[in-house]
């Protein structure tokens, strides 16, 4: 099997069904989202990318300078190269729609591929950082997003999390955010806000 580009996990789902792209955080690998993406939605193709950047060793999806601070060519370099392994393996399997989970790192190349090229139908952002301004992107109206965050998250900063949030809504994407009243931490609440999400999804598709 090609990896177009990426090592990655994948879970071949029902024809023309959807495709779910699950990135892990910095030190995790593919194995770290692929069975929550596979009980989160069972007849979807289900693909796990491992980050092509190591950090002392921990893989990554793009390199930085420090905590928060991005290395820009190398991130529009990874957004790139991360548009063309979802839509080749999209089209591979004659995707029905194209959704996305991430955590931290994961969340946020994910959020950038979501701002530089649209291309995911539903997203979830658990939590991501974009510590810049996005440009405008007409391609987002209509998306259906998910972030969720801590409130006292010192990677991911609430105001820069809201930030995000109000982006998104002002391209007209559907956005909801959940927040819990911890730090980095994945919490209850929000796996659960994730499978509704992703349920309200599934409901739709069948109506």
């Amino acid at each position: 099997m090609p990896d177009h580009g990426y090592m990655h996990k994948l879970k071949a789902g029902s024809p023309g069904g959807p495709i779910l792209f699950v990135f892990h955080g910095t030190g995790g690998d593919e194995n770290q989202f692929f069975d929550f993406g596979a009980q989160l939605l069972p007849k979807a193709t289900v693909v796990s990318p491992r980050g092509d950047v190591s950090e002392h060793g921990a893989a990554r999806f793009f390199r930085r300078t420090g905590e928060g601070v991005y290395d820009m060519a190398d991130l529009a370099r990874a957004t790139e190269k991360m548009a063309g392994f979802v839509k080749a393996l999209a089209s591979e399997y004659e995707a029905s729609e194209i959704i996305g989970l991430g955590y931290s790192n994961g969340a946020n190349i994910l959020a950038n591929v979501l701002i530089e090229e649209g291309l995911f139908d539903k997203a979830v952002l658990m939590h991501p950082l974009i510590p810049f301004r996005p440009k405008a992107n007409a391609a987002l109206a209509g998306r259906k997003i998910l972030i969720t965050a801590g409130e006292r998250d010192p990677i991911c900063p609430a105001p820069l999390t809201q930030a995000l949030g109000d982006y998104l809504s002002q391209q007209n994407a559907a956005v909801e955010l959940k927040w819990h009243s911890g730090g980095h931490d994945i919490r209850q609440n929000e796996i659960a806000a994730t499978e509704e999400f992703l349920r309200v999804l599934k409901r739709e598709a069948t109506q």
